[in-house]
């Protein structure tokens, strides 16, 4: 069968008879094609030897067209035909084109020219077959964005609008790209959104990069006939020669992966630097990894384990494009390294006369093999084949010794074929008697030390020493999980999009070997300090993510555990229960949304909430948050029902953070809040209600021993422990719970005891001065209030007197109904508001008036010492004097109760009856007037001592009168500091009930306060001391004359410059009273 295949060119037609060929019509334009399928598999085809034969098989169904958009066809084949006849073809050659996208066709080998005379038709006579081997193209990838709409037909490759784009778009690459050395074509490969992202293809026989960087730099211009491009040409060659991997790695050692060019007709210039992929994750420098960029560039992974494995991708950028390579590390590629099971430090005991047999065993897992040796002989040694392992036995031989030997020995135990591989024990003989001995570490004197292996699929050592109790005690354990270690390792180059997937692994890892992993210290310790790496990878946490950790912390806080974490805290170097803590409150701050999640021993809840809180924790724990200005602020809880198995009992007040016989006696629970809180109140219900010991709200402090951690009750207070409940107020959050013992009191019972003693003797002091004094006031009160400064003087010491004395009274009656808990622990210390609010408004009232009366003093000094303002009569001068003294305080003390005590903010609920501080500040209702009165008296004793040395006092004055002043000044220069400090004092107690210090301190200036007023209020005044002990007038007038004399030099600080005149009687309101001038 012959199919005709006819040519056109111009008005030139030739016919040519091809046996079994199809039928091409086939223009003299470059032939395009729109694509089908991929790339890749067509320019394959295309670039393959050609074999050609005199007839050209092709398809019968295919059909090749002129249409320069579209061709159906699978294959391009070149067929050289000949026919000699005169004037006709002499060559001819059918070419029909198959590839899968816009294809221009640029002949790469020779073809004749053909020359025909119209309606000249030759008929083939004979057939010539012709062999072209072509160089190997290299496609360079490019994209260039259009400024132009994306329309969704251009998604489709069959489509019109595609077809035109990719019509007006491949002339324009043609002519761009056409002059690069070793072009072959170019080809369209699809339209993308992002205004229309065009990526096509550069095929070429060689990569000059300047060559192509040039081209980009001029394709926007060029493609203006097109469409506007929106930023530069993007250019990359993706090399299909992998990664240089070495052939074998062992686990534990470094992994070099090299990148780079290494063929001569690639050259993509200066390489600037590179980007390392690992299963498609972006890696850095940092950890384990290592990145070193030249001429080429080296990834280095040390610590080398089975995760490794994977896919790894290159990307070498320079000025003009980037070189792409990737390469598989397989599982084949990383092998497990041998793990040596032996003994390294033994101790054995010669005998005088016997001969000692020690087996020495040496393990390593199957397929290795090992061997003993002594130096560099082998030794006979036995072997034995487990399923798992491969172990061989020595057997040492010691001879007999005398009573003083002692030797040290060592065997080596060596893989075999691999160098490198190997580990020694050490044998120590002795001939003393043997203190320990049991089967794991054999015998030992006492301070001996023996090292044994760990478990199977652990590595590491367990190191004890021999007791003299004939204990051997373990001293170090680093046997930790190979699977867990892997873990570890890995978890130091983690990133953000590695955890989600990284903690489901770990979770399922640690519940597969949790018997083994409660009984490894080193591999609790190891998972630690992987939480503490997904805390620290700064990504949002979601419940997933939450739950996986959550479900692994449960496996090691269990009961089976407890051993383990006993052995890690009884380290005073170790934080890993801290640390642990630590991961889970960074864990916490990182959570986003609202949701729930319980396992068997922690329950976690997040939500949200607005002003007020209230939290039933699966009724163990109870939090309270009261009114605040949280507005819709989130909350997290975290609830452990047996870390007490973790946390060490070690607190603020041992020393050098060593754990204490205390017990944990509650859940601990974890509270963070995105908020400002300072004012939480947390009941908890006892694990064990039998034990006889004291409760103490305590809290973990990361920071104390130098961050090692400790329970410490800074912030936190005992409120209730009744009923098996016990109810704590801090003024913080963070992970609370109760710490229960025989001395956690911050007040020793001893000097408990010495406080009590100062606190009864001193108020009984206190109380009796004030009442001797109310007395001899009252005695002398008609002899020595003979003018109005005297009067004042006294009305005043008679009613601070009284305010002092009623608000110690109320003071003692406010701490029989609450209760210090310092001084009465597990009492109720839930104070009854009524009776508490009448207490301490009455406090409030006293010691306000306690100031405002000293204030009257200091005043009555000032006024008649510095102003020059007429007489003032005596009523009216008593009238503003009660008026201050009780009045203001009895304003202020009104109006702090009307403000405070509807909302329930007057007095402080939680451990004393006083004005409330942590919600409402109405303690600043007594601390404002107090220190203003404190520094107006000391304002006003600085201007009066100011005046007197400047030695400008009138002639006319009263004795009497500058007598009185001079008591006056001394007892506002005592009594005002005096009660300041000791009021400071009596605040701070009940803000710090167990504080012993401010205790102590208190009770001391608590019982001074009465006796001060006794002596410099009302002993210091001679005419008192006069009247009581019936001296003479002329004894009282010569006592007055030289005290006065000595008051003033005292108050002035040199000789005194005052001229006495005659004392009047102040029997007539009409008389002026008599001044001291300035």
């Amino acid at each position: 069968m012959t199919i005709a295949a006819v040519i056109s060119t111009g008005n030139i037609t030739a016919t040519t008879t091809v046996p079994t060929t199809t039928i091409a019509s086939v223009p003299n334009t470059p032939i395009t094609a729109v694509p089908t399928t991929d790339p890749t598999t067509a320019i394959s085809d295309v670039l393959t030897t050609l074999h050609t034969t005199a007839t050209s098989a092709v398809p019968t169904n295919s059909h090749t067209t002129a249409d320069p958009t579209t061709a159906d066809t699978t294959a391009t084949t070149s067929v050289p035909t000949t026919h000699a006849t005169a004037n006709t073809l002499t060559t001819t050659i059918t070419t029909t084109t198959a590839t899968t996208m816009a294809t221009a066709i640029i002949p790469t080998t020779r073809s004749t020219t053909t020359t025909l005379s119209t309606n000249t038709t030759s008929t083939l006579s004979s057939t010539m077959t012709t062999a072209t081997t072509l160089p190997t193209v290299l496609n360079v990838e490019m994209s260039v964005r259009l400024n132009m709409e994306y329309k969704q037909e251009l998604n489709d490759n069959t489509s019109s609008a595609y077809s035109n784009l990719t019509s007006r778009i491949l002339p324009v690459l043609i002519r761009q790209y056409q002059g690069i050395t070793g072009f072959v074509d170019v080809l369209v490969k699809q339209f993308r959104n992002g205004s229309v992202i065009t990526d096509f293809v550069v095929r070429t026989t060689q990569i000059i990069a300047n060559e192509l960087n040039a081209a980009n730099l001029t394709l926007p211009e060029a493609m203006q006939s097109v469409a506007p491009v929106i930023g530069s040409v993007s250019a990359f060659y993706n090399s299909p020669t992998p990664i240089s991997i070495p052939n074998l790695t062992y686990t534990g050692n470094s992994m070099t992966l090299t990148c780079g060019i290494f063929s001569g007709n690639i050259n993509i210039g200066h390489i600037s630097g590179s980007v390392w992929k690992f299963n498609g994750q972006q890696i850095n420098t940092g950890g384990r990894i290592n990145i070193a960029t030249g001429d080429v560039s080296n990834l280095t992974v040390n610590n080398i384990i089975p995760a490794d494995v994977g896919l790894y991708e290159c990307t070498l950028r320079s000025s003009g494009m980037d070189f792409l390579q990737s390469g598989v590390v397989t599982a084949d590629q990383i092998k497990q390294a041998p793990i040596l099971q032996l003994p390294s430090q033994v101790n054995i005991q010669c005998m005088q006369g016997q001969t000692i047999l020690q087996p020495l065993q040496c393990c390593v897992q199957q397929p290795y093999t090992v061997q003993w040796f002594k130096d560099t002989t082998n030794l006979n040694s036995t072997s034995t084949n487990h399923v798992q392992k491969y172990c061989v036995m020595y057997n040492y031989q010691l001879l007999s010794c005398n009573e003083t030997h002692e030797e040290k020995i060592s065997f080596t135990c060596r893989v075999d074929n691999l160098q490198g591989y190997e580990m020694t024990t050490t044998v120590t003989t002795f001939s003393d008697a043997v203190t320990c001995n049991d089967t794991q570490y054999g015998t030992g004197r006492a301070g001996d030390i023996s090292v044994s292996w760990c478990d199977e699929g652990q590595e590491g050592s367990k190191t004890a020493v021999c007791q003299s109790t004939g204990q051997w005690k373990l001293m170090s354990d680093t046997c930790i999980m190979i699977i867990i270690k892997d873990f570890l390792i890995y978890s130091k180059g983690l990133v953000g999009e590695e955890v989600s997937s990284f903690v489901v692994n770990l979770s399922q890892a640690v519940h597969q070997h949790q018997a083994e992993i409660l009984n490894s210290s080193a591999t609790l310790s190891a998972i630690v300090d992987i939480l503490n790496t997904i805390a620290n990878v700064p990504i949002p946490i979601n419940v997933t993510v939450m739950e996986n950790v959550l479900n692994t912390v449960d496996v090691i806080i269990g009961d089976s555990a407890r051993d383990s974490w006993v052995f890690l805290n009884r380290n005073n170097t170790s934080n890993t229960s801290s640390e642990l803590l630590g991961s889970l409150e960074t864990l916490s701050n990182q959570l986003v949304g609202e949701f729930t999640i319980g396992t068997q021993r922690i329950l976690l809840n997040r939500t949200t909430f607005n002003s007020y809180f209230a939290a039933d924790l699966n009724s163990s724990i109870m939090i309270n948050i009261p009114q605040n200005k949280a507005t819709n602020t989130f909350i997290t809880t975290i609830k452990f029902s047996s870390l007490n198995n973790v946390l060490p009992t070690r607190n603020s007040t041992t020393s050098n953070g060593t754990v204490t016989d205390g017990v944990i006696n509650a859940d601990v629970v974890l509270v963070k809040i995105n908020a400002i809180i300072q004012n939480v109140t947390l009941s908890y219900v006892k694990l064990n209600n039998s034990l006889p010991l004291k409760s103490r709200c305590v809290f973990w402090n990361f920071t104390l021993f130098h961050n090692l951690g400790a329970w410490d009750d800074k912030g936190c207070t005992l409120v209730t422990d009744i009923n098996n409940t016990v109810t704590c107020n801090c003024n913080h959050l963070t992970s609370f719970s109760i710490l229960m013992s025989d001395n956690l009191s911050s007040i020793p019972p001893t000097q408990g005891e010495t406080l009590d003693i100062i606190t009864y003797v001193g108020v009984g002091i206190s109380m009796a001065s004030l009442v001797i004094c109310l007395i001899i006031e009252g005695c002398v009160w008609k002899a020595v209030t003979t003018n109005i400064s005297a009067l004042i003087h006294h009305v005043s010491i008679v009613n601070t007197t009284l305010s002092l004395l009623i608000a110690d009274i109320c003071f003692i009656i406010g701490a029989s109904i609450a209760k210090n808990p310092a001084e009465n622990p597990g009492e109720d210390y839930n104070v009854p508001v009524g009776p508490c609010s009448t207490a301490t408004f009455f406090m409030h009232f006293f010691y306000l008036a306690l100031f405002f009366w000293m204030l009257v003093s200091g005043l009555l000094l000032f006024y008649r010492v510095i102003t020059f303002f007429s007489y003032m009569s005596r009523s009216k001068t008593l009238a503003i004097s009660f008026s201050l003294g009780y009045g203001c305080p009895l304003i202020i003390a009104v109006i702090t109760v009307a403000v405070t005590a509807p909302g329930h903010g007057y007095i402080s609920k939680d451990y004393a009856c006083w004005l409330n501080w942590t919600e409402t500040k109405a303690l600043l209702a007594l601390v404002i007037p107090a220190l203003s009165i404190v520094f107006i008296n000391i304002l006003i004793l600085i201007m009066v001592l100011f005046k007197s040395l400047r030695n400008r006092v009138r002639d006319a004055i009263q004795s009497n009168e500058k007598h009185m002043l001079v008591v006056i000044a001394r007892c506002v220069i005592i009594l005002t500091p005096l009660f300041g400090l000791t009021w400071s004092l009596g605040v701070g107690t009940m803000v710090s009930p167990t504080n012993r210090a401010i205790h102590i301190a208190f009770a001391f200036f608590n019982s001074l306060q009465g006796f001060c007023v006794l002596v410099f209020g009302t002993l210091s005044d001679s005419k008192v001391c006069s009247i009581l002990t019936g001296s003479n007038e002329s004894e009282r007038s010569t006592s007055f004359k030289h005290s006065s004399l000595r008051g003033i030099n005292g108050f002035r600080g040199r000789a005194s410059v005052y001229h006495v005149s005659k004392a009047t009687k102040l029997n007539s309101s009409h008389k002026q009273d008599s001044y001291i001038s300035i």
